[in-house]
């Protein structure tokens, strides 16, 4: 899960200049869904984003039959139902492909190969996405250890949307940037008929992926077993100072010693020192 970072001419600072659209929108609206997603996502939404909420959040008015922002908001906050499901997948933006950032793929290799074939690996894919991420992370394994590797992914996502995209892992075959002709051969199926300009990711790199749904800042990880290996890429620039620092902490539980944290290109955790050690560009080791 990414939350969208990016604005453009039309994004305006505040409400003014939003007259005349479907549903009345004031910076009080936008102040309360400013509110609610921190408290449900950790996702600090700046200021900038008033005209992206509001087109993403009438989608949900429509589909619940209310008037305005303001019923739908109270409805929501005095309800624990499902709506805050596509409240959440509303307001997040999954941007992602195959082998993104390839030099962590390089550095994941290397440290596969650090121990004895046979060792056992467990790795945790924190933003799984609609899957390019995870299988990318599997495709690496199964190269760099060979098809008899033992070894077991959980891929998670807050966005209950992509996650089932992720484990549908069918994907439109000018899409599949990133791979190689020898990957597309060897980890995917091609589509025929109706389905022809489709790819299906292949069962033997489904079957060692558990998909689940795991919101960052809650404390009910569903984990028994701590992590070799973690990638947490370009999700923790969308949380604050202190809500960075408890992600950390509960990722650091879940991790063996010496372990590898992957990180997305624009984040730095160096004053997270006692958790974690910088051992190369955008990966941590854990202390």
């Amino acid at each position: 899960m990414a939350f969208s970072n990016s604005t453009n001419a039309r994004e305006d600072s505040g409400s003014q200049g939003m007259k005349g659209r479907e549903f009345a929108w004031t910076d009080a609206d936008f102040d309360r869904v400013q509110g609610l997603i921190y408290r449900r996502a950790g996702i600090n939404l700046h200021d900038g984003k008033h005209a992206m909420v509001y087109s993403r959040l009438s989608r949900r008015l429509r589909e619940t039959g209310h008037d305005s922002f303001r019923d739908y908001l109270s409805w929501l906050e005095s309800t624990d139902g499902a709506e805050w499901q596509e409240f959440v997948n509303a307001l997040t933006t999954n941007l992602t492909s195959f082998f993104r950032e390839q030099h962590h793929f390089d550095v994941l290799t290397e440290h596969l190969k650090s121990k004895p074939a046979s060792s056992q690996w467990k790795l945790w894919c924190s933003a799984a996405s609609t899957g390019e991420e995870p299988y990318s992370i599997v495709m690496t394994v199964l190269d760099a250890l060979g098809p008899s590797a033992n070894f077991s992914l959980a891929a998670s996502d807050i966005d209950s949307k992509v996650l089932a995209t992720a484990g549908r892992g069918v994907y439109r075959v000018d899409g599949l940037k990133g791979l190689d002709s020898e990957r597309l051969r060897r980890f995917f199926l091609r589509g025929k008929g109706s389905n022809d300009g489709m790819a299906m990711v292949r069962p033997e790199l489904q079957r060692h992926i558990d998909f689940l749904i795991v919101n960052l800042i809650k404390d009910d990880w569903p984990f028994r077993d701590l992590f070799d290996v973690v990638f947490c890429r370009n999700v923790m620039i969308y949380f604050d100072g202190p809500t960075q620092r408890k992600v950390l902490e509960r990722i650091h539980r879940v991790m063996k010693p010496g372990g590898l944290l992957f990180v997305g290109h624009a984040e730095n955790f160096g004053d997270s020192r006692d958790l974690f050690l910088l051992k190369g560009k955008t990966v941590y080791e854990r202390q």
